[in-house]
């Protein structure tokens, strides 16, 4: 049901649009499968633990778990495997600067055994569950892309944008200018997807800005629960700053093109000559 089907020519007007929004919304929820898993065990996982196991450790736990039956099920192939492991690492390397204590723009207020240099090892999965997504939502939507930039240029922007996240604290925060380099980049940059038995069609940095929407919303639901404080947040909470919607989406734009790199994904990408 969730794979393309022939197409229904019974299917018209507002009962077309039912179907294909039902069937979009349910492809959605299967996108997100270990993302969603994942962040209801962090919104359930009492803050003290359980059972004697520090939450943060706890929450590592279940992710491994969720990651090793995805692989088992064939959800998720050793390929696919490869790029979440370089999500991993390019998360918990922005993780431990940021959380230094020569920039502290975040912080993991409770104790863990699985900390290294002050960042829980669980936090790199937030990172990978971004990847999944997209890795999972790619097949199930069955997604295209036509008119996408050549892969060096998409490359060196998506560098761009994670040295920014460094290097703002050093020589000034160029994100908005990195964010007109990718709206030129992907201006005609659009993502066929199939939520029924036809084709349709969004502009690709549409998709950007709203899967960096709701990673926002996550953020806040999530320092809600007291996963992360920012320094804001540390007498009462309050709501993430709306600029780190631009944050996310830049991050997403950086997360696309390392799934762009798997080989069965570049055979659906149209680069024009």
């Amino acid at each position: 049901m969730l794979m393309r089907r022939r197409a229904d020519p019974s299917l018209a007007g507002i009962r077309r649009f039912a179907v294909e929004f039902l069937l979009f919304g349910i492809k959605e929820a299967r996108a997100c499968l270990f993302a969603g898993l994942f962040f209801v065990s962090i919104f359930l996982m009492p803050r003290a633990g359980l059972l004697g196991i520090p939450r943060y450790d706890l929450l590592l736990i279940i992710a491994v778990s969720i990651q090793a039956w995805m692989i088992w099920t064939k959800l998720e192939t050793l390929d696919e495997l490869k790029a979440i492991c370089l999500f991993h690492v390019v998360g918990f390397v922005l993780e431990a600067f940021k959380t230094s204590g020569a920039i502290q723009s975040w912080s993991y207020p409770d104790f863990a055994y699985t900390k290294l240099l002050g960042v829980p090892l669980f936090s790199g999965f937030m990172y990978a569950a971004v990847g999944s997504y997209i890795i999972q939502a790619w097949r199930i939507l069955d997604v295209r892309i036509e008119h996408h930039p050549p892969y060096w240029m998409a490359t060196l922007v998506a560098l761009a944008i994670y040295l920014n996240f460094f290097t703002h604290h050093y020589i000034g925060d160029y994100r908005w200018y990195l964010a007109a380099l990718a709206i030129g980049l992907y201006a005609r940059a659009t993502v066929i997807f199939r939520p029924y038995d036809r084709d349709r069609r969004m502009p690709m940095l549409l998709a950007f800005v709203l899967i960096g929407f709701f990673i926002w919303l996550a953020e806040n639901i999530s320092t809600f629960f007291a996963v992360w404080h920012y320094p804001n947040q540390l007498g009462a909470w309050s709501t993430v700053h709306l600029g780190k919607w631009s944050s996310w989406t830049l991050l997403v734009i950086m997360t696309f093109t390392i799934v762009a790199s798997l080989k069965h994904i570049r055979r659906t990408i149209h680069i024009p000559n």
